[in-house]
């Protein structure tokens, strides 16, 4: 069952954002993964989320997802974003 990891994320420095937008794409395709939102600013249509930027990645499994996000290469990159904005990260399975 395919698997999505949901971002939203505000930047606060986004120059020092640039080397995580840069690198993580190849990180992502490492695991399986790939771009179904990328950075797309949302219209809210409903509720009180206003996320800044939205990001979609889909993988082909969960335990892709879950290797991507242990993957030690990858904890550097996780540090900057973690630096440069404020983000909220989910984890969810798709339908059958």
């Amino acid at each position: 069952m395919k698997a999505y990891l949901v971002l939203d994320f505000e930047v606060h420095d986004r120059r020092g954002f640039l080397p995580y937008v840069r690198a993580i794409p190849g990180f992502i395709a490492k695991h399986g993964g790939r771009y179904i939102v990328r950075g797309a600013a949302p219209t809210v249509v409903e509720g009180d989320w206003a996320p800044e930027f939205l990001v979609v990645l889909e993988f082909p499994a969960r335990e892709n997802a879950q290797a991507f996000l242990a993957d030690p290469e990858c904890q550097d990159l996780f540090r900057v974003r973690h630096a440069t904005t404020t983000s909220r990260l989910v984890l969810v399975d798709g339908c059958l």
